[in-house]
């Protein structure tokens, strides 16, 4: 396992972009609000191994075990993708504003038209709420697609999300799996 960053390097990744992980046949194209510090710093989505996006894969079934940020090759084998609505890091996504989340819409749009993912999946009520303009959108797959692609809204894994613990986390995100065996 690799070292963390120092306090210098994690504020020189801010406004780092973490190009996306997209393949051809992707079973869920994961959509993140933007890359943490940590994910600027290494270059990978989610990139700090406590993330609890990487236990409540394994969990949900998403993937066969828990992976690691550097795994990306078995995360796109497990037919998962990771977006951004935003490109840059930061060191809280309460520090971009609704328009550069909203901004990030046509991105997401193009990658969608570009990969065909079976489904995609924002990672955060609120950035969806904020995204898509849909005030009083719930965690689960929504009525609208995005480019004929079924779209869902499951709770975002950052541990300063304290709405979901754990399980209820794994939850929600084996509902998504129970889609795409």
């Amino acid at each position: 396992m690799e070292r963390g960053p120092t306090k210098a390097e994690l504020a020189g990744a801010y406004g780092r972009v973490v190009p996306d992980l997209v393949a051809t046949d992707l079973r869920v194209l994961l959509v993140g609000i933007n890359p943490s510090l940590w994910s600027g710093w290494s270059g990978r989505h989610f990139g700090r191994p406590s993330n609890r996006l990487w236990i409540t894969l394994a969990e949900a079934g998403l993937t066969d075990g828990k992976l690691h940020p550097e795994q990306t090759g078995e995360l796109l084998a497990a037919g998962i993708g990771v977006t951004n609505l935003v490109n840059r890091a930061t060191a809280r996504a309460d520090e971009l504003t609704d328009d550069e989340i909203r901004a990030g819409v046509p991105r997401l749009e193009e990658t969608v038209r570009t990969w065909r993912p079976r489904s995609v999946a924002v990672l955060g009520i609120t950035a969806y709420r904020t995204a898509f303009r849909r005030p009083k959108a719930v965690i689960g797959p929504q009525p609208e697609r995005i480019e004929g692609v079924p779209l869902w809204v499951l709770p975002n894994p950052s541990g300063l999300n304290a709405h979901y613990q754990q399980p209820a986390l794994t939850a929600e995100y084996a509902k998504l799996a129970g889609e795409h065996p």
